[in-house]
């Protein structure tokens, strides 16, 4: 099956009742947040307060950072969210996969990753800096990423060098 880059597929983040995914309840906190807080009126900003509640729950049940202002495409998959911490201005398209334990955000210099779509990062890796992360590439467990990675390429190591391109 291929997986677009551009066109989020939401059923991929979408919650099943009796199945205890804590990473897709999360998610479901932030945007139900993000949508919210566009609406005017008492009771939209009444029904944002509760979802913010309900992130900062997921968020330590989770142990995981994603501010609620972060720009994320739809489709994310975080089957393992514990350790994730996401700087609130880093970008990630749509379709993305993110494992446990990635960090993405500043480096010493000023910029943040950018993170096209249909993106698979490994346990562990660290994107850091102002890089740019092509369509379709894979970061292995535990790269850390401080240069670009072309689109549909395989980076893996410390620092992480591209290994193959498709």
């Amino acid at each position: 099956m291929i997986i677009s880059s551009t066109e989020a597929d939401w059923s991929r983040e979408k919650v099943i009742v009796g199945r205890y995914e804590p990473g897709k309840y999360l998610l479901s906190a932030l945007r139900r947040y993000q949508r919210l807080r566009m609406k005017k009126g008492i009771l939209a900003r009444s029904a944002a307060l509760s979802q913010v509640a309900l992130h900062r729950f997921w968020s330590a049940v989770c142990g995981a950072d994603i501010p609620l202002d972060s720009e994320i495409g739809g489709g994310l998959l975080i089957p393992h969210p514990n350790g994730i911490v996401i700087h609130p201005g880093a970008r990630i398209g749509p379709n993305c996969l993110i494992f446990q334990q990635v960090t993405i955000g500043a480096g010493s210099e000023s910029g943040l990753p950018v993170i096209e779509g249909h993106v698979d990062i490994g346990a562990g890796a660290k994107i850091i800096g102002a890089v740019r992360i092509g369509a379709h590439a894979r970061i292995g467990a535990n790269a850390v990423v401080l240069e670009d990675v072309p689109r549909c390429s395989t980076a893996v190591g410390i620092p992480a060098k591209i290994r193959m391109a498709e």
